[in-house]
C-alpha cells in the first residue's frame, strides 16, 4: 500500500482515486470544491485543505487539471505542491497541458530535490472503469522505475515514452485524432441519413465497420443520444487542438485536418454547445446540414 496524493478530483481524478482506494492504497486529496470530493471522503479519502498540504502529507503526489495555467496555480504558490515538496518525494502530472510549462514544473521540483514525471492517459471513464485506462510516461528512467507499479493500478498499459515533455506530446498527438475521427464519422452518419438511412442503421453499420475504432464505437452512439455525465467537453476538447496545432507550428508539421476540425469546434461553441462532450460535433454539423437530431433541447 503507497501513501498517495492526488491534487484535482474532477471526472477523471476522481474515478482515478476511487480506483486506486480500492486497490488498497492510502489516499489523501484536494479539490478546489471540497463538495465535489465528498463521495471520495465517503469512500475513505483523507481530505487536505491545499496542495501543498497533500504534497507535506504524501509520498508520491498525482495532479491532474484542466490546463496549463491550473497547473502552474497548483504547484506555485505559498499553498502550492512546490511548497510542500521535499527531497526523496515523487509527483506525477496527468493533466494535458503544454510540453514547455510541464518541463519547467520539473525543474522546479527537482531544484528541491524531488522529481516529476509526466504521464497523462488514453481514454475515458468508461475506460477507465473497465481497467483498459492506457497511461504514458515522461522523465527520468529511474523514476518511472519508481512510479511504473502505482501506475498500473490506474490503468494495465503504462509505457516509457522519453525524457520530461514527451508524454504530453503523445498525449497530444493521440488526442488530435479522436476530434478528427468524430468529425469524419458525423459526416458519414449525416451523408446516410440524408439519404434515407435511418441515423440508428448507420450507426450500427459504422461502429461495426473497418473504421471502427475504440473511440468510434464508444463515442459513435452519442450521436443517438448524449450521455448525462460530460465526459469531456468541446472547450476541453479545443484546448488540446491548439495544443496539437502549436507544437505544428513549432515542429514545421502541416496540420491540416487538425485546423479544419478546430475550426467545427469554434462552431459548435458558437452555437452555445461548448459545454457538451465534444461528440456534439454531430448537433454542429446536422445544423449546418438541415437535419434535426433532437439531441439537445
Amino acid at each position: 500500500m503507497a501513501n498517495l496524493g492526488y491534487v484535482g478530483l474532477g471526472v477523471m481524478g476522481g474515478n482515478m482515486v476511487a480506483r486506486l482506494l480500492e486497490k488498497g492504497h492510502s489516499v489523501t486529496g484536494y479539490n478546489r470544491t471540497k463538495s465535489k470530493a465528498q463521495w471520495l471522503i465517503d469512500k475513505g479519502m483523507k481530505w487536505a485543505d491545499s496542495p501543498r498540504e497533500v504534497a507535506e502529507a504524501c509520498d508520491i503526489t498525482f495532479s491532474m487539471v484542466t490546463n496549463s495555467a491550473a497547473v502552474q496555480e497548483v504547484f506555485e504558490g505559498p499553498d502550492g505542491i512546490l511548497a510542500g515538496a521535499k527531497a526523496g518525494k515523487l509527483f506525477i502530472d496527468m493533466s494535458t497541458v503544454s510540453p514547455a510549462v510541464s518541463r519547467k514544473l520539473a525543474d522546479a521540483v527537482r531544484a528541491k530535490g524531488a522529481d516529476m514525471v509526466d504521464a497523462p492517459v488514453s481514454g475515458s471513464v468508461l475506460t477507465l472503469q473497465q481497467g483498459k485506462l492506457s497511461v504514458m510516461v515522461g522523465g527520468r528512467p529511474e523514476t518511472f522505475e519508481r512510479v511504473k507499479g502505482v501506475l498500473g493500478d490506474v490503468g494495465p498499459k503504462v509505457t516509457y515514452v522519453g525524457e520530461n515533455g514527451l508524454a504530453l506530446v503523445t498525449k497530444i498527438a493521440t488526442n488530435l485524432s479522436l476530434a478528427v475521427q468524430m468529425l469524419a464519422f458525423s459526416e458519414g452518419v449525416l451523408i446516410a441519413e440524408k439519404s434515407g438511412i435511418k441515423r440508428e442503421v448507420a450507426v450500427e453499420v459504422l461502429t461495426h465497420s473497418v473504421i471502427a475504432s475504440p473511440m468510434v464505437q464508444y463515442r459513435g452512439p452519442f450521436v443517438l443520444k448524449l450521455i448525462d455525465e460530460v465526459w469531456f467537453d468541446v472547450s476541453m476538447m479545443q484546448k488540446d487542438m491548439l495544443l496539437a496545432l502549436e507544437l505544428g507550428r513549432q515542429l514545421d508539421v502541416p496540420m491540416p485536418t487538425t485546423s479544419v476540425t478546430n475550426e467545427m469546434l469554434t462552431a459548435a461553441r458558437g452555437m452555445g454547445l461548448g459545454k457538451l462532450d465534444f461528440a456534439i460535433l454531430f448537433e454542429a454539423l446536422a445544423r449546418m446540414s438541415g437535419v434535426e437530431t433532437g439531441l439537445v433541447k
